[in-house]
């Protein structure tokens, strides 16, 4: 796994829902994955989460909703090298309001939908939909 966490989880999520035959992914547990986990299992993307302790490792391991989402479609936005910062007027609704954003801000992190009512920008991390 390289440096960029957000990156290998959402490749991990493609590929688990690219694939109808894999329900579940094992990720590496840290604080940034389990709100961005928490935060995806609300949406209705991830149906179940549980914690694996392997060798004095921690992991996550999610279980895919596949019944909701037959395709996922992921967009990484900023990268550690581009960092992408909006205001709260200007984040995008994701096909109509289908999809999420998911925002870093100071208040934490939450959805497009939530930056906007409560008045917050941040950093776009990605979009799913």
């Amino acid at each position: 796994m390289g440096t960029d966490i957000i990156a290998y989880l959402i490749t991990s999520i493609r590929n688990a829902g690219m694939d109808n035959k894999v329900k579940k992914i094992k990720i590496k547990d840290n604080i940034l994955t389990k709100h961005i986990v928490k935060l995806l299992l609300r949406e209705g993307f991830i149906e179940n989460v549980r914690k694996h302790y392997e060798n004095k490792n921690k992991f996550i391991i999610l279980t895919m909703n596949h019944e909701r989402v037959k395709t996922i479609n992921l967009k990484l936005i900023s990268r550690p090298s581009i960092r992408i910062y909006l205001s709260y007027k200007k984040i995008p609704p994701i096909l109509g309001g289908i999809g999420v954003a998911i925002i870093s801000t100071s208040k934490g992190l939450m959805t497009g939908k939530e930056a906007i009512i409560k008045r917050i920008g941040g950093e776009i991390l990605f979009y799913i939909w």
